[in-house]
């Protein structure tokens, strides 16, 4: 857990409906790339972790015999259902509300659990240990996380960049100097280094995948206020009576940018760690 943080149910409230508009997709390629180094054949059991609205379980679901989502935000967890229910996978999917240091015991064995963007907001040892008994012998943890220390240049991009830092600084204007995260704060941002915990917790061999992103991606206005919205550090809530003021202040700064309403930025690539149970 973050050192002097505490978890709480507010941490990405009203995100959900957010989410699945605003948020960039993982790198073209994943899906296929971690069904051939799992060696995916459509008859296991898939246990995606801190699953949001379902966004990285759907993607997988037709190389699994069943998946199952584990999420504590009811708006997570309803739009995953909503998900689930377009894409014709109820029958094969099921969502529960839950936090992963409280999981319902009756889950039964997996063959793969995934982590998309989400082991840092956890009890990681606790949370890994519980994944190491779930696990089937020779099953697979896969953390996955966007590329960080790719560059990501602005040059040729087919319209403006999104302009990230200046969006930065305008949250910073209505929610002040410190990174929030639910009732609280992260002055020193969330923790690193999963290997260490993995590794005391049993699991073994890693193996590095990075999926190449790159290419320019076309942004819309709403899908970059959208995109705002959706992250733990700028959620609605925590604007609270203000929130319409700072979605017009964000409205005026993405239209003084392009006036066409259209931005670019590149994909993201996706770096996936895959450890072996």
């Amino acid at each position: 857990m973050v050192t002097g943080w505490q978890w709480d149910e507010t941490l990405f409230a009203g995100t959900a409906e957010h989410y699945r508009h605003g948020r960039l997709p993982y790198a073209p390629g994943l899906v296929t790339a971690l069904a051939e180094a799992l060696h995916l054949d459509g008859r296991g059991r898939l246990l995606d972790v801190g699953c949001g609205p379902g966004t990285l379980a759907l993607e997988l679901a037709g190389h699994f015999a069943e998946v199952v989502g584990v999420d504590p935000d009811a708006g997570m967890i309803a739009e995953a259902e909503r998900g689930a229910a377009d894409m014709g996978l109820t029958g094969k999917s099921r969502w529960i509300r839950a936090r992963a240091e409280k999981l319902p015991g009756n889950l039964g064995e997996f063959t793969v659990a995934t982590f998309g963007q989400s082991f840092h907001w956890m009890d990681r040892p606790l949370v890994a240990a519980t994944m190491h008994t779930l696990l089937r012998p020779g099953g697979a943890l896969v953390h996955l996380s966007d590329l960080k220390s790719e560059p990501r240049p602005t040059e040729g991009l087919p319209h403006p960049p999104v302009p990230h830092p200046a969006i930065a600084d305008l949250v910073r204007t209505h929610l002040g100097p410190v990174r929030r995260a639910g009732q609280g704060f992260l002055p020193h941002g969330t923790p690193g280094n999963e290997a260490a915990v993995l590794t005391a917790a049993g699991f073994t061999d890693p193996q590095r995948l990075v999926v190449p992103g790159g290419h320019p991606l076309t942004r819309t206005t709403d899908e970059v206020v959208a995109g705002v919205l959706s992250l733990s550090s700028s959620a609605p809530h925590l604007f609270g009576p203000h929130l319409a003021t700072f979605e017009t202040d964000l409205r005026h700064l993405l239209h003084d940018t392009s006036p066409t309403g259209l931005f670019a930025e590149r994909q993201p690539s996706t770096e996936a760690f895959i450890w072996r149970r």
